[in-house]
C-alpha cells in the first residue's frame, strides 16, 4: 500500500487524527513536489497564475481562507495527488468528490467545510467520455483548479 492510499485510508477511518497526519504530510512533501512539477499521479494544474502562488504558498493559503480551511484544501489536495486517476477519489464523506451540473457542467467538488468546496474540472482536450454519456473518471488523470468557492 502506498503512502497516498494509506492517507486515505487514515482520513476515512480516523478523519481528525488524520487530519494531523495528512498536514504534516503535506507540509513535508505534497507542497514541494504538487507544484514544482515533481513525481505526482495525478497532475494538478491551476486556472490563474495567482491561485496557483497562493495554493504553493502556506501563509498565503492560511491567510486567504483562514488556518480551518486552509487545512482542508491541503487535506483534499493530497488526496487528489494521490489519486492515480478521478474515479479513485472517494465520493463518500468526508472527500465527497461530485459532479457538478447546471452552469458548472462539467465541473466537480470535494468538499472542505460547511458550505465551501474546492472546485476543478478534467484538464483533458477532449475529456474523455463514457459510451452511455458522461464524465469518464478512469480517464481523467488531470485536473484543473478552478476556485474555492460556496457555490449554493
Amino acid at each position: 500500500m502506498g503512502l497516498g492510499e494509506r492517507v486515505v485510508a487514515l482520513f476515512l477511518k480516523f478523519s481528525e487524527f488524520a487530519s494531523i497526519v495528512v498536514s504534516y504530510i503535506v507540509t513535508c512533501s505534497v507542497m514541494k513536489t504538487v507544484y514544482n512539477g515533481g513525481n505526482t499521479l495525478v497532475d494538478i494544474n491551476f486556472k490563474t497564475k495567482k491561485l496557483w502562488k497562493t495554493f504553493k504558498s502556506e501563509r498565503k493559503l492560511s491567510r486567504k481562507y483562514g488556518d480551518p480551511r486552509a487545512r482542508a484544501i491541503k487535506m483534499q489536495l493530497a488526496v487528489l495527488r494521490n489519486a492515480q486517476t478521478l474515479s479513485q477519489v472517494p465520493t463518500v464523506r468526508p472527500i465527497r468528490r461530485h459532479q457538478l451540473n447546471g452552469n458548472r457542467a462539467g465541473q466537480y467538488a470535494v468538499d472542505l467545510d460547511h458550505k465551501y468546496r474546492l472546485l476543478f474540472k478534467p484538464d483533458h482536450d477532449p475529456v474523455p467520455e463514457r459510451d452511455a454519456g458522461g464524465t469518464d473518471t478512469d480517464g481523467v488523470t488531470a485536473i484543473t483548479i478552478l476556485e474555492v468557492s460556496d457555490y449554493h
